[in-house]
C-alpha cells in the first residue's frame, strides 16, 4: 500500500482497500467568525505539532494506568498465545514517530476479550493532552459495514431480495434504477458515479480549497438526495454489473432503502439492530451534529501556517456512507459478532462475504472486503473522513480482531509513514511481530492520502 504524494479528496474512494477510503480532514482556524458551532474542547490553531509525543499502552507491566486491570489482565495471558504487547507498542507508536500521524490508536481482541490496547501521540495538540485508547473518532467508509448488515438482516426477514432492482423500492431515485439491484448497491457494481468524486468534495487538492472548506464548507448540512443528485451530473462509470467502481452514492442509496423498508432511518436502525443489543457504548450514527461525544483525539491537516483542526464537521457529507463514530473496543466488538454469526444468518454472511469478482485484488463483497496479511486472510472495513482514518480486520471465524484509528498530519515523509502503516497493519493482525519469513504484505488494493468516504485509512485507499 502506497500513499500518493497529494491530499486527495474528501470523501475519496480510495479503490477499496482495507485501509480504507477517507472524508479528510484539517483545520479550521476562523469557524467561530463564520458562525460555526464550538467544540467544548476548543477549536483553535496551534503554532506546531507542539507537545511530546506520548502513548498509552495497556498491555501490562508496572506502568500501566490504574481502572485498566481487567485487560491488562487479558494481555497478560494473550501473550501466551502468541500477542506481543512490545511489538504492538512498537507498532502503533511507528505511525507517530516520523509524525505521519498525530494520534494512532489500536485495540487487538481475542473470542471477544481485549488482549492488548494501546495509544500514542496527542489529543489536542493546543492542550498537549495525550491520546487514549478508549477514544472515540470518526470511523468513515467503516460505516459502510454496519449499513450492509441492517440491509442483509431485512433480507432475512424477506422485505426486500438481493437481486431486488433499486426502481422497485425507489422509483426514481437513480438512473437505471430498473437495472441496478440491491446487491449492485452493495457490492459497488451499480455503475453509479461517486459524488464524492466532484469538485465540492476535493478542498484537498489545494491549499485555498482547504481553507475555504475549514471555513465554511465542512458546515453544510446535506439531504441524502441532494447528495445523489450531485453523482448524477455525472455519467455511470458502466452498465450496472458491468464492472467494478467504489462508489460512495451506493450507500446513500442503501440508507435511503433502509428508510423506506423501515419507516426510520438508517442510523435509528443501525442503532436499533446493532449498537443497543451489542451494547456499543462508544458507538452512534449522526445525522447533522459536528460534534465527536466523549473524549476523542483531534483530528488535523498541516498547512503552511500550522496545524489546522479539522474534528468538527457536519457528517450528513458522508451519511450512510461514512457517518459513523465509534471505538476501537466497539469495533472489535461488533465484528466478532458479525464474523461469529450473530448478527447474520449462515445464509446472509455468506452472501456478505461473496466477493464480486469485478473487484479484483480489491476482493469486495457486500460492505465487506476480504484481504491478506502475513498471518493469513482477514475481513473488514477501512474508513476515512477528514482527519481520521481507521482500520477493522478480523479473522473469518470471528477469533481475532483488529482495529486502529489513525489521524493523519504530516505526509512529508511518505516512506516512513508508508513503512509504519504496514508494520501496524501486519503487526495487529498478527497479534505482534508478523512471521520473519512474511514479506510484505499483499496490497489490498491502492492507496490515496486522507480523502473523503470511503475504504482506505491514511487515505489509503
Amino acid at each position: 500500500m502506497r500513499v500518493r504524494r497529494r491530499r486527495g479528496p474528501a470523501l475519496r474512494t480510495a479503490a477499496a482497500v482495507l485501509a480504507g477510503v477517507g472524508l479528510v480532514g484539517a483545520l479550521a482556524p476562523v469557524a467561530a467568525a463564520h458562525g460555526a458551532p464550538q467544540s467544548s474542547y476548543g477549536l483553535t490553531v496551534a503554532g506546531g505539532a507542539g507537545g511530546d509525543v506520548t502513548d498509552e499502552a495497556v498491555s501490562g507491566g508496572a506502568g500501566a494506568p490504574t481502572g485498566v486491570a481487567d485487560s491488562v489482565a487479558d494481555a497478560d495471558r494473550g501473550a501466551g498465545r502468541g500477542v506481543d504487547p512490545a511489538a504492538l507498542d512498537a507498532a502503533v507508536r511507528g505511525l507517530v514517530s516520523p509524525g505521519g500521524a498525530s494520534a494512532t490508536l489500536g485495540l487487538v481482541s481475542e473470542r471477544g476479550r481485549t488482549v492488548w490496547k494501546g495509544a500514542a501521540g496527542t489529543a489536542d495538540l493546543a492542550t498537549g493532552a495525550r491520546a487514549s485508547a478508549d477514544g472515540r473518532f470518526r470511523i468513515g467508509s467503516v460505516t459502510k459495514t454496519f449499513v450492509a448488515t441492517v440491509l442483509l438482516q431485512l433480507v432475512a426477514e424477506h422485505r426486500l431480495g438481493l437481486d431486488d432492482p433499486v426502481e422497485r423500492h425507489l422509483p426514481g431515485l437513480v438512473l437505471n434504477g430498473g437495472q441496478i439491484t440491491v446487491r449492485q448497491l452493495l457490492n459497488h457494481t451499480s455503475g453509479l458515479a461517486n459524488y464524492t468524486d466532484d469538485p465540492a468534495f476535493s478542498f484537498e487538492e489545494d491549499d485555498g480549497a482547504l481553507q475555504q472548506w475549514l471555513s465554511t464548507g465542512r458546515w453544510r448540512s446535506y439531504r441524502p438526495q441532494e447528495l445523489i443528485a450531485i453523482a448524477a451530473k455525472y455519467p455511470p462509470y458502466f452498465a450496472p454489473g458491468q464492472g467494478w467502481h467504489y462508489s460512495n452514492t451506493n450507500y446513500i442509496v442503501a440508507g435511503l432503502l433502509v428508510e423506506r423498508l423501515t419507516g426510520r432511518t438508517w442510523g435509528d436502525e443501525v442503532e436499533h439492530r446493532i449498537i443497543r443489543p451489542l451494547g456499543l457504548t462508544g458507538t452512534s450514527m449522526p445525522v447533522d451534529s459536528p460534534f465527536i461525544p466523549g473524549p476523542h483525539a483531534h483530528g488535523y491537516y498541516k498547512l503552511a501556517t500550522g496545524p489546522a483542526d479539522a474534528t468538527l464537521l457536519n457528517p450528513s457529507m458522508g451519511g450512510a456512507a461514512g457517518a459513523g463514530i465509534s471505538t476501537t473496543a466497539d469495533l472489535t466488538r461488533f465484528l466478532s459478532a458479525l464474523l461469529g454469526g450473530r448478527l447474520l444468518g449462515p445464509a446472509e454472511l455468506a452472501e456478505m462475504k461473496r466477493t464480486t469478482p469485478q473487484s479484483g485484488p480489491a476482493e469486495y463483497g457486500l460492505g465487506l472486503q476480504r484481504t491478506t496479511t502475513a498471518c493469513g486472510e482477514f475481513w473488514g472495513h477501512g474508513g476515512g473522513i477528514p482527519g481520521y482514518n481507521t482500520l477493522l480486520y478480523g479473522t473469518a471465524d470471528g477469533r481475532r480482531q483488529f482495529a486502529a484509528s489513525v489521524n493523519p498530519y504530516d505526509m512529508s515523509d511518505l516512506p516512513a509513514t508508508n513503512a509504519a502503516f504496514e508494520t501496524l497493519v501486519a503487526t495487529g493482525t498478527c497479534g505482534g511481530r508478523p512471521p520473519a519469513a512474511a514479506g510484505p504484505l499483499a496490497p489490498p488494493a491502492t492507496a490515496a492520502i486522507p480523502s473523503a468516504v470511503g475504504p482506505a485509512p491514511l487515505l489509503l485507499g
